[in-house]
């Protein structure tokens, strides 16, 4: 029995060492098998139309246009409303009775919790890396514009949402498209966008929702830790593992869990990303004017990366609904 139980333990201790060993090669077979299919829905999801002589993926520009119109058909509402969405947070509107499983905090602390983070940091470098400077500008600006975006999303998940017995609720563009499309006289159509929004929604987390975070995360656990030399370099499965145990504790309890958690970490995680923010602000200071000049020539400019001003607003729009998910439908 002793015996036995050596020869397992031993086996549990080689058998991570053995795959990692054996990732790369899994990685690039896997990379090969799916990349005609990538490269195939890359070619619909992208496909790009002539604006002012770049080429605009015309899903940004749907992006574009939906968000100005939400801003002018609202009035601006994310900007009248603003005193109003403060005290929704405070609690003046909670009724312990109303139908939900959180609150107006948590919920916001649960949507915040996916955006304070990764994209805002990799996703803006890579895109002013892409699009010069000017893509700055046009990520803030797709940052104002996307909150009538997002204020649309959530009015219709919160009315086409179904409410339990149990207080339970579900809801989210998998509903709404059904239940509105279905009001509208077209439930056909409204079934299918419902089951194809369901399905890229799984297939966008196994990649941008939860691989990108993973991986940038350990590449920086990786320069803490010596770099290519050291400790952690060759064991990503092992930082795979404690971040999906991590994880799991927090998941496994369903959206209470998870409201519970958040609460409690986004208001630090907030507090962290614009301390250091404005700390590097100070740092550079004397580089703020210079910064700012660059910003406003780069997004007007007709020069520059990936097609001068165009160029920038498509990075722009791109790492904002990244980073946001404003039009994306998952607030």
């Amino acid at each position: 029995m002793i015996r036995f139980i050596i020869a397992l333990a031993a086996t549990l201790l080689w058998a991570p060492v053995s795959w990692a060993q054996e990732i790369g090669d899994i990685d690039e077979a896997i990379n090969q098998a799916l990349a005609p299919v990538t490269n195939f829905i890359v070619g619909i999801i992208f496909y790009s139309v002539p604006v002012f002589g770049a080429d605009m993926p015309l899903i940004v520009l749907w992006l574009v246009v939906a968000a100005a119109f939400a801003t002018v058909y609202f009035r601006f509402i994310s900007f009248r409303a603003f005193g109003h969405a403060i005290d929704l947070i405070k609690g003046d509107y909670s009724n312990p009775k109303d139908a939900g499983e959180v609150s107006h905090f948590q919920a916001l602390a649960t949507a915040l919790s996916g955006t304070v983070g990764l994209g805002n940091i990799a996703g803006v470098a890579i895109a002013v890396s892409i699009g010069g400077p000017g893509a700055t500008f046009w990520m803030i600006l797709a940052g104002l514009m996307g909150m009538s975006l997002k204020f649309a999303e959530c009015t219709l998940g919160v009315k086409y949402r179904n409410a339990y017995p149990d207080g339970t609720v579900s809801g989210g563009p998998m509903y709404y498209m059904s239940k509105a499309l279905t009001e509208k006289g077209m439930p056909g159509l409204g079934k299918f966008l419902a089951v194809f929004f369901a399905i890229c929604c799984i297939a966008g987390s196994l990649g941008g929702g939860n691989m990108f975070q993973a991986n940038q995360s350990f590449q920086q656990v990786v320069n803490i830790t010596g770099g290519e030399t050291g400790f952690m370099a060759d064991k990503g499965w092992l930082f795979g593992l404690i971040v999906a145990f991590l994880v799991g504790i927090v998941i496994i309890g369903g959206i209470k869990s998870i409201a519970k958690v958040t609460e409690k970490v986004v208001p630090f995680m907030a507090v962290i990303y614009c301390t250091a923010a404005v700390v590097i602000i100070l740092a550079n200071i004397d580089q703020v004017p210079a910064a700012f000049g660059a910003i406003i020539g780069g997004a007007f400019s007709a020069e520059g990366g990936a097609g001068g001003a165009i160029g920038a607003l498509i990075q722009g729009f791109k790492r904002a609904a990244f980073s946001n998910e404003a039009g994306v439908g998952s607030a």
